[in-house]
């Protein structure tokens, strides 16, 4: 349930609500994008209607927190894709699909608020006062249960047609590297088989535990047993990130950015971004300079920072 507050932070410049399957993150900012408060509340997920009530109580929240009721700018968060041409919603975990979200939300409120996906989000924020600071191109790469990516240009978001992020999980496994390691190409969430996400998310590397160790190891546990020195877990954090390197090398390739910033709960196994780097370095095309791998800096904050530095970026051109 969402913590009660009696006060105000007047000099709030912007709110941000990160939504996901089972919660509703509401976090108010002050200068610098810095977490003044936060709550949270549980997200409905049996009808449209108590969903909305919920995201409904979250922005009232952050209006009433502020001070500043409905002159505060907010933005909202959430994984999946829009229509830019009717509103129409995509999300595995929230009940949306199909809802024209933009417009369900004015109704609900009285005013329009802006949506991002939360791979936009992530990288808007790394963008802002993160691990991007100072680069031009900054891509965020998140690994947790799903793998999801943003971009940013020069602190803002490129044009993109539909309101998503780039679906880096739904991207192809080249099929020669899965059988070099002597995995199986698995059917994917999204309907497909042999996407990105079937082995690098969370469930994907327990996937590799069980091919490679004979039982699926939690990333917590492998991560624990690599910083131990076991080397057969070692070896299957190196396989992972052999795979990873693929994904790392498309996403250089086509968007060539200054930095890969990486968020989520795999960003957390020991020396990842080492791994990493040199798996990396192993695949590179030529003489290409290929871009930095930094650790988020502003970790599960990130989601609904990026969704406040939105609303203020729209509030701006108005």
């Amino acid at each position: 349930m969402a913590a009660a507050t009696a006060k105000t932070y007047p000099n709030a410049i912007a709110g941000g609500i990160d939504l996901g399957g089972t919660k509703i993150e509401a976090r108010l900012f002050g200068a610098g994008y810095q977490s003044l408060e936060a709550t949270r509340f549980p997200t409905p997920t049996d009808t449209v209607e108590t969903f909305l009530q919920a995201l409904s109580k979250a922005i009232r929240w952050l209006e009433e927190t502020s001070g500043r009721g409905s002159r505060l700018p907010i933005g909202i968060g959430l994984p999946g894709i829009i229509n830019p041409f009717n509103g129409a919603a995509m999300a595995a975990n929230i009940p949306v699909t199909g809802l024209d979200l933009p417009a369900a939300i004015a109704r609900k409120i009285g005013r329009k608020i802006p949506l991002i996906n939360d791979g936009q989000a992530f990288a808007l924020s790394e963008a802002h006062g993160g691990a991007g600071l100072g680069a031009r191109s900054v891509l965020g790469l998140i690994m947790g249960t799903g793998i999801g990516a943003g971009h940013v240009l020069d602190g803002a978001l490129p044009y993109r047609r539909n309101i998503a992020g780039i679906e880096a999980g739904h991207l192809g496994l080249p099929a020669p590297l899965l059988e070099r390691h002597g995995l199986p190409i698995r059917p994917c969430g999204c309907g497909r088989k042999g996407c990105f996400e079937t082995y690098l998310a969370g469930p994907g590397l327990r996937r590799i535990c069980q091919h490679k160790l004979g039982h699926a190891l939690p990333p917590e546990d492998l991560g624990a047993a690599v910083a131990n020195g076991d080397p057969a877990a070692t070896g299957v954090l190196e396989i992972w990130a052999a795979l990873a390197a693929q994904l790392l090398l498309t996403l250089h390739l086509t968007l060539d950015p200054d930095c890969i910033i990486l968020g989520g709960g795999l960003s957390q196994l020991p020396q990842v971004t080492d791994h990493l780097a040199r798996a990396f370095t192993r695949v590179r095309l030529g003489p290409m300079a290929l871009p930095d791998l930094r650790l988020a800096a502003h970790g599960d904050s990130s989601g609904a920072r990026g969704a406040a530095i939105l609303a203020v970026q729209e509030a701006a051109k108005e």
